[in-house]
């Protein structure tokens, strides 16, 4: 396999590297794309132009310093030659970090929302890193293990690296497709996604995972004390911390909505009993309650029922008494007429 040319063309002399070139082409297709998904969300796009300047240099001095930091022994002799970044030497979380910094800053100075910026963003940001990767390719960078078996010396699985002069798994191409995936995903979610940053958090989810196995094949990871891969372990955190957010958000947006009663949830976590049992409860909680109110009305209605009984037998002996005065009058009536005639 022919080993790929890294410098694209010259210039005015000067030598215009495949590596550049498809960077720059990555961030112009991504700020096209966050402009037009900035004006689909009613944002004024324009914002997505002046984010641009401040995130992509903040971004290309974080990634530097990332690389710089973990690599400090490459520097420690020449400190200046860590401003040399024409000399290689970036890391993407770096860039992701240097992104999120700016989006703090742009959003406390523009006063909209953190999160709608992250969501538009996203998309941008995964596939400028599935176009960036390819950037690898041609410098003969980024690649795996060893690959000892000649039925899997083929192109894409592995990739032939003239340095070493042996093929490699191709990770940089694994990563690029992972990304390529990951970014059709977003684009069809973002359009149903109904809480701001869940897009957002879904990419660092997904990546998370691919950029934590990917890692685990390349030889040029940058380490912590020589043993924990730096970009593995922080690919762990991202997903931990995604995952929590996706979930603790979806059941706030669920008892939001009133699907479900939040005190099945109290009483599921009280008695540790599975979910079915917990809602059988419920019900036999609410049935008991029913019958209660049954029973209570039951005896309300008796009770009014002996009161009426009451009062009608009130009303029936008034009316008796009645009669038997008036009989007590008309026989004095009778006597008195008698004596009158001398009975």
């Amino acid at each position: 396999m022919a080993t790929p040319n890294p410098v694209a063309f010259t210039l005015f002399g000067r030598s215009i590297y495949w590596y550049g070139i498809l960077i720059s082409l990555a961030v112009l297709l991504g700020i096209i794309l966050a402009y037009r998904e900035a004006k689909r969300k009613g944002w004024n796009p324009d914002h997505i132009l002046d984010f641009a300047l401040l995130a992509i240099p903040l971004a290309i001095v974080c990634a530097r310093i990332y690389y710089v930091i973990f690599e400090w022994p490459r520097y420690a002799d020449n400190p200046i030659s860590a401003l040399y970044v024409w000399e290689g030497g970036i890391a993407i979380y770096g860039g992701v970090i240097g992104g999120l910094l700016a989006a703090l800053i742009f959003t406390k100075w523009r006063k909209v929302s953190f999160w709608q910026l992250c969501d538009i963003a996203a998309p941008s940001l995964v596939l400028g890193q599935c176009i960036g990767r390819w950037g690898n390719y041609f410098n003969q960078e980024a690649f795996g293990y060893q690959v000892a078996s000649s039925s899997q010396q083929w192109f894409p699985f592995a990739v032939y690296i003239e340095s070493t002069g042996t093929w490699h798994y191709a990770t940089f191409f694994y990563e690029s497709l992972a990304c390529a995936l990951i970014f059709v995903f977003l684009l069809i979610y973002r359009r149903k996604s109904k809480t701001d940053g869940n897009v957002f958090l879904w990419y660092l989810l997904l990546y998370g995972i691919e950029r934590a196995f990917v890692e685990g094949l390349r030889t040029d990871s940058l380490y912590i004390g020589g043993v924990v891969r730096v970009s593995q372990l922080l690919s762990v955190v991202l997903v931990i911390f995604a995952a929590v957010m996706l979930i603790v958000r979806k059941r706030k947006a669920v008892f939001n909505a009133g699907e479900v009663d939040p005190r099945l949830v109290m009483l599921h976590h009280e008695t540790d009993e599975d979910p079915e049992s917990v809602e059988d409860a419920a019900t036999a909680e609410a049935a008991e309650g029913a019958e209660l109110a049954e029973d209570a009305a039951t005896a309300e209605n008796a009770e009014d029922a002996k009161d009426a009984e009451v009062a009608k037998n009130a009303e029936n002996a008034e009316v008796a008494e009645d009669a038997a005065e008036s009989k007590d009058a008309e026989e004095a009536g009778e006597t008195e007429e008698k004596k009158e005639k001398g009975f």
